[in-house]
């Protein structure tokens, strides 16, 4: 059974890291952005980024492009027609308000963008998209709170959570404490990222930085969570918590943030009986797309029901689209495991 054949949930993919070389150059033009590339081709040559921090100035440079309302729409959409065809049937998806903000537009211009996006890619496709917008570490906290409150008036729109992205080093989760407990109160789940690293380049430990986010924000599911692997404390917590974990495999080994795939904590985090999904983060940064990110954690250990059951326990959308995604994964002929009896 191809990885392709049977459905999928992805609950980490940044959207504007989904757009590929064409769009990219297209949206420059027409928004009349300089890039410092003209061909596809030499834009695959700056994916060959060093580490964390070189992405993240890639990420930034390629994501400006994106500059009004249809830009964001088409986002959505052209990312839903792909991971249908991987047999997705749930996205939940973040993208980065406050940086387009920041740049001029207005929130309402970019929620309204993405939401347009939501609706086209259930017409269009038959895929449920569910937005978390994110701001990253660093920035001001008044802009997170701004942020937050405008997510709660797009709930009715598909909005159903808020995230913290960017280098886990900048500042403590703690900062944004009191805009993260303003979104709890406006429904609102928290799927901040932390403990993507093991271990920092500088010698720090993820662990620590999962940890203080864990207590910090009070998430109901983490992005990445790969550094409580080796933290027996930490990964009781979680359990208690029934926190799930997002974990990104090509992400990791990408950022550096793992050596190599035969290294990657997976396999430790599901003897832990953590829940974890599997996700793409940044598909067109990474090259990758959602059919290999299934085979690389199937390769790792994970058993393909047992990834869609974590997705829906950790989907942030309400009681019937859950009932309705868990009859979908009772219906499905499922692959056997390594484990099961064939």
């Amino acid at each position: 059974m191809s990885a392709a054949s049977f459905p999928k949930i992805e609950l980490h993919v940044h959207l504007e890291g989904t757009v590929g070389a064409t769009t990219l150059l297209e949206m420059a033009k027409r928004n009349a952005v300089r890039l410092p590339f003209d061909t596809a081709t030499e834009m695959q040559a700056l994916y060959d980024f060093r580490d964390f921090r070189d992405f993240v100035r890639v990420w930034i440079l390629t994501t400006n492009v994106m500059r009004r309302a249809g830009d964001f729409t088409q986002v959505v959409e052209e990312y839903a027609a792909r991971v249908a065809s991987f047999g997705a049937v749930y996205i939940e998806a973040c993208f980065s308000p406050v940086e387009r903000v920041m740049r001029g537009l207005s929130w309402e211009e970019v929620f309204e963008g993405y939401c347009d996006g939501v609706a086209a890619a259930s017409e269009r496709y038959g895929i449920v998209v569910r937005l978390t917008p994110e701001a990253y570490r660093g920035v001001d906290p008044q802009l997170v709170g701004e942020m937050v409150r405008y997510a709660g008036r797009y709930r009715d729109r598909g909005v159903v959570g808020v995230g913290l992205g960017g280098d886990e080093r900048a500042c403590p989760a703690a900062r944004y404490a009191a805009a993260f407990a303003a979104a709890r109160e406006l429904g609102l789940g928290v799927v901040p990222h932390a403990g993507e690293f093991p271990r920092f380049p500088d010698g720090s430990s993820g662990a620590d930085s999962l940890r203080e986010t864990l207590v910090a924000l009070q998430p109901v599911r983490v992005r990445h969570g790969i550094a409580a692997a080796d933290d027996p404390a930490l990964l009781d917590l979680m359990r208690d918590r029934g926190i799930v974990l997002d974990v990104c495999p090509t992400s990791n080994l990408r950022t550096r943030a793992i050596a190599s795939l035969a290294e990657h904590p997976l396999p430790k985090l599901l003897r832990a009986g953590i829940p974890c999904t599997v996700g793409t983060d940044d598909p067109a940064i990474f090259d990758t797309d959602l059919a290999r990110e299934y085979e690389l954690a199937v390769t790792l250990g994970a058993d393909p029901r047992g990834l869609y059951e974590a997705g829906v326990r950790g989907a942030l959308c309400d009681d019937g689209l859950k009932s309705r995604l868990l009859a979908i994964g009772e219906s499905t002929p499922w692959p056997s495991h390594p484990s099961e009896p064939t």
